[in-house]
């Protein structure tokens, strides 16, 4: 399938004010991410809070405008042609309860971008609405209800169903499930594949949940600190995780039939101060497999066993 989405060295940095005296600090939210998508697959991007994931997701759908390297949407610059290709992204954020207008009834938030970003008249809009309703599990008498009106499982339907109103090539779904009952969040997630089945939606699904990510994605990217650790096939990277950071992720993992062979690593302390962070590898000051080199040297992505790793002691330690 074609490339619908590449980044290459996607950086966002945030200036913070210290005080009236000091200099402001500079946080490299994002340092240089690059993968590509293509049509109809899923990228999962994973880590602790802090790590970088919803700059990433704010930065792919140009909510904020990356500060350097390169981002390209079915094969057009993003950065300069970022008005036009706005329909072409959409996203669908963590909760449900803030994402849509209390105000305005559903057809009229569902309606919306078909009004502004297409020529249909009213009779043509309100049929896409419904239609789009039942593709989610809804019914036509929805349309005119508020958001209030509905549990948290179906106004989260009602996001996915606005996001892809206009059809877009991609979909980033910033920890679309996090605030739903475990008993709904498989449903949603199946209602996830089920569009994608249909309509070839590449997606951006950023979770900390890898036992679902496992299911849901096709590649996995992992972050810490705002830089990617380790990326490849999800299967690659679950049967054998080579970075040490990856290692401690999945060994964290709820599991009814854990692995005895798999690394058990427990991490120690906390994420490094963003304004101040570590020389070197970011990850030395909790990693158990840490030495002098990665204290002074920061590893680069490099190919191995058919991923891209971040390790110095990838090979040691896998």
């Amino acid at each position: 399938m074609s490339i619908v989405l590449s980044a290459r060295e996607l950086s966002r940095h945030y200036e913070v004010s210290r005080g009236l005296l000091r200099k402001p600090a500079l946080v490299r939210a994002l340092n240089g991410v690059s993968f590509d998508l293509a049509a109809g697959k899923t990228l999962a991007v994973v880590g602790e809070s802090g790590c970088g994931k919803s700059t990433l997701a704010r930065a792919l759908t140009l909510i904020e405008k990356p500060d350097g390297g390169s981002l390209e949407i079915a094969g057009r610059d993003a950065l300069v042609h970022g008005r036009e290709l706005r329909r072409d992204v959409q996203m669908v954020f963590q909760s449900p309860y803030a994402s849509l207008n209390p105000r305005q009834k559903i057809a009229d938030q569902l309606a919306e971008p078909l009004l502004i970003n297409t020529d249909l008249n009213r009779a043509e809009r309100r049929e896409r609405v419904l239609a789009m309703l039942e593709q989610v599990g809804l019914r036509a008498e929805h349309a005119q209800r508020y958001p209030h009106m509905f549990s948290g499982g179906q106004r989260q339907r009602i996001a996915i169903a606005r996001a892809m109103m206009l059809r877009p090539k991609v979909l980033v779904a910033d920890e679309p499930t996090s605030a739903l009952d475990v008993s709904i969040q498989a449903q949603v997630l199946n209602l996830f594949q089920d569009l994608q089945a249909e309509f070839a939606t590449a997606y951006v699904f950023i979770s900390h949940n890898l036992a679902v990510v496992r299911h849901l994605a096709d590649e996995v990217l992992v972050m810490y600190l705002g830089r990617a650790v380790e990326t490849g096939a999800t299967s690659r990277l679950y049967e054998r995780p080579l970075h040490p950071y990856t290692q401690a992720l999945l060994a964290a993992t709820p599991s009814l039939h854990p692995d005895p062979q798999r690394p058990r690593i427990a991490l120690t302390g906390e994420l490094p101060d963003p304004l101040d962070p570590p020389a070197g590898c970011a990850f030395h000051t909790r990693c158990p497999h840490a030495t002098e080199r990665c204290r002074s040297e920061r590893p680069e992505l490099r190919p191995l066993e058919g991923r891209q790793v971040a390790c110095h002691h990838a090979e040691r330690i896998g």
